[in-house]
């Protein structure tokens, strides 16, 4: 008895010695990506200054450097016919068409966020993901090698037409973890390695000329938008068969062509938002953390996690459609972030911030002005005048009505009594008494989750100020 007792507990101290490694792993994981981001903005900076300000034992560590990206996706594209049609026209004239393409190509995967990785002869490599990680690289991806199929099979109707032969197109997509070795300074290139990049490279060969093949990894994370067909299996070393699929084109739901279903409706980009949150809510927080004051106690980047949830929760609550959850969410994301420039006057500052970064996530100048509209009416005191604006309000003090209000409302006094705008907790207190007896929901759901709690902590606040007095 007492054996399995003594065992009991050594199993039960392995449990927690695991847990405990599991956590310190993650934590590693966490600060060594935030440590890669930093160094990568340091070696843009080191890259525009001239060489001899630039010492030599640096100079040698950015000769290359390795990165590790879990996940990523990789183009491999087969431009095939280029020794029958060299034949027929000359090598010379041939390479400047080869030349024109990739150019176009270039410029499409520009446009998708895609790197590209090196064009070796006729064979062309570009991967989304890389070197700035996204969970949107496989739409990425699958977008920019429509268009890029789209454009061979338009040139070559105009070469047939003339009687002259072209190229024939294999497109193979795979995602999953690679390697990149980063090199070069004032010219930054990037080399892939890793079953990612063999796999494309198998996924294209298996692919019929003109058709865009990608592997079954690649299919589970764009299906949903996209019109695939099944196409059979190949054999992957140590991973048995794997399934592939050609990509047909988006679909019609989705599509703001739909004859051809070649460009994302304002459905699809919606969607595709949504999808990218995750990475610009990551960009923001890590900023929040960060460059906001050490004095901030309530306005942190924690309270802004609170707020995008809860305006996600109230939203749905309120039956509003995800274009607004869209705008809501990331009005939530920016609204404290003007505090990084300034404590007063914080909300304009983080319109600002929002008009200067959400270009790049591919938000519209339409959305983008919705969107600063519903920070401002953060603004104190709240005057909002449409149903999001109303949300995000309720959102933004949601707290008044949660069971934890006293010890959330202690951090915003200290705050305030670190900048010298707030005098004894007593004070503070019967300020939050008047504060909480003039306050009102504007939404149905934050009165049906909060106004019955607000009303009890105004009770109790007013115990602590009669105690106070005493």
């Amino acid at each position: 008895m007492e054996d399995n007792k003594e065992l009991v507990l050594r199993i039960a101290n392995l449990i927690k010695e695991n847990k405990d490694i599991v956590s310190q792993a993650k934590e590693l994981r966490s600060v060594n990506e935030k440590l890669e981001k930093e160094n990568q903005a340091y070696k843009q900076i080191i890259a525009k200054l001239p060489p001899e300000q630039i010492p030599k034992k640096i100079q040698e560590q950015m000769v290359s450097k390795t990165i590790r990206f879990r996940m990523a996706t990789v183009l491999y594209l087969d431009i095939l016919g280029f020794k029958s049609i060299s034949e027929q026209q000359g090598s010379t004239d041939v390479i400047d068409e080869l030349d024109q393409i990739l150019i176009q190509f270039n410029s499409i995967a520009k446009r998708y966020n895609i790197e590209k990785i090196r064009t070796i002869g006729d064979a062309y490599m570009v991967a989304g993901g890389v070197p700035v990680k996204n969970i949107t690289n496989p739409l990425d991806v699958v977008l920019a090698a429509l268009e890029m199929e789209k454009y061979l099979s338009d040139l070559k109707d105009e070469y047939e037409k003339q009687g002259r032969k072209f190229w024939n197109l294999r497109i193979g997509i795979h995602t999953g973890a690679v390697t990149a070795t980063i090199s070069g300074r004032r010219r930054i290139s990037y080399d892939l390695k890793g079953d990612a990049v063999n796999i494309a490279t198998r996924i294209a060969s298996a692919s019929d000329y003109g058709k865009l093949n990608i592997s079954v990894m690649t299919h589970a994370l764009i299906k949903e938008y996209f019109v695939c067909e099944y196409n059979g299996e190949i054999p992957v070393k140590y991973q048995g068969d794997m399934e592939m699929y050609y990509v047909k084109r988006i679909k019609r739901a989705y599509s703001k062509d739909r004859k051809i279903g070649l460009f994302p409706n304002e459905i699809f980009m919606v969607k595709y938002k949504l999808r990218q949150f995750t990475d610009l809510q990551e960009i923001i927080l890590d900023k929040l953390e960060r460059e906001l004051p050490s004095y901030l106690y309530y306005h942190n980047y924690k309270h802004t996690i609170d707020v995008v949830n809860q305006a996600e929760l109230i939203g749905y609550g309120e039956g509003v459609d995800d274009p607004a959850i869209l705008l809501l969410k990331t009005a939530a994301l920016f609204h404290d972030a003007g505090h990084t420039i300034n404590y007063d006057n914080h909300e304009y500052y983080g319109t600002q911030i929002a008009r200067e970064i959400l270009p790049e996530y591919r938000y519209t100048e339409d959305e983008i002005d919705k969107i600063c509209d519903i920070i401002m009416a953060t603004k104190l005191p709240p005057k909002p005048t449409t149903l999001l604006q109303r949300i995000i309000c309720d959102s933004d003090l949601d707290y008044l009505g949660r069971s934890d209000f006293i010890p959330v409302s202690n951090t915003l006094y200290d705050e305030l009594k670190a900048q010298n705008k707030m005098g004894s907790l007593n004070a503070w207190n019967k300020i939050q008494v008047s504060f909480l007896s003039k306050h009102h929901f504007f939404t149905d759901t934050a009165n049906k989750l909060r106004e019955v709690n607000k009303q009890s902590q105004i009770e109790r606040i007013k115990e602590l100020v009669a105690d106070d007095e005493d």
